[in-house]
């Protein structure tokens, strides 16, 4: 007579999800992390109606202007207010980096589990590939791939997201390894489930919490990316009040002692990143717990 294997319940949370929210928001890092990232994302979203100043308005008798009560943060070489372009500039990238990193996370996760959760052959040849990939710098990847298709919003979000796919996939496959020998998915196989359907719907809910960790992470690295392809002319283009182009345009103007030209919108890229960081730290810490 068979034995029937009743299905296995889910591996019981340390704590209940409710009770790790209410930690994560009483965490003074998560808390100042997420407040800095709205503030970029209200911008984002309305800036272009709450500027004093058009930010692509040129007035060259006024350009190279320094910080006054008119121009908060001066102007650039053609005259257009800085303040008024790094609020606007938060627009492409909060628009960009997010879909990389999206792209990059969903792509890399189900790479990473079928990795590892077939390992042997699947395992020897697409993990030797994704170390390949993961040997070359991004940017210089990045660079090659823009160079080849053009540069546009487009492209971007497709080279980033494809470039942390393999990196995002390598944390996938560690955290499949260490379930795939536990009870409940043994006891998903005796039951006949196929195999997709025990790696997205049994092994990834229990890998959740480094994929979350990892993507917050990935996020930091991609405003990296876009602000830095963006200076070197291969990311977002001009008109736009991008950040990155903001500093490709005006680092040389320091020499002669515009420094605000530079140091607003490379603030603004540092605080984006530290305060993304930060609620990264703070979700890692709840989820090891």
């Amino acid at each position: 007579m068979s034995t029937i294997v009743p299905p296995a319940a889910p591996r019981a949370a340390s704590e209940p999800r409710f009770d790790r929210l209410r930690v994560l928001l009483r965490s003074p890092t998560f808390v100042v992390g997420v407040l800095i990232v709205a503030w970029w994302i209200g911008c984002a979203i309305a800036g272009p109606w709450f500027v004093p100043v058009d930010p692509y308005a040129s007035d060259p008798l006024n350009s190279l202007m320094p910080p006054d009560h008119a121009h908060w943060f001066g102007t650039d070489q053609l005259g257009r207010d800085v303040f008024s372009r790094v609020i606007v500039g938060a627009r492409d990238i909060l628009t960009i980096a997010p879909l990389a990193t999206l792209l990059g996370t969903v792509s890399g996760t189900a790479l990473g589990l079928v990795v590892g959760y077939f390992d042997g052959w699947v395992d020897n040849v697409v993990g030797r590939a994704i170390d390949a990939v993961l040997a070359l710098p991004l940017v210089i990847v990045a660079l090659l791939a823009l160079a080849a298709v053009g540069a546009s919003n487009f492209t971007v979000i497709l080279v980033i997201g494809i470039t942390f796919a393999p990196i995002t996939a390598r944390t996938v496959r560690a955290a499949v390894f260490a379930e795939r020998h536990l009870d409940y998915v043994a006891a998903a196989q005796l039951r006949g489930e196929r195999a997709p359907y025990i790696m997205f719907a049994e092994i990834l809910p229990n890998v959740l919490p480094p994929i979350v960790v990892e993507a917050t992470v990935r996020l930091g690295y991609a405003i990296f990316a876009v602000a830095t392809l963006s200076f070197l002319g291969f990311g977002i283009q001009p008109p736009s009040a991008d950040w990155g182009l903001a500093l490709s345009e005006s680092y040389t103007l320091m020499a002669g002692g515009a420094w605000w030209t530079v140091v607003f919108a490379a603030g603004a890229i540092a605080t984006l990143v530290v305060g993304v960081n930060l609620i990264a730290d703070g979700v890692q810490g709840v989820l090891d717990r």
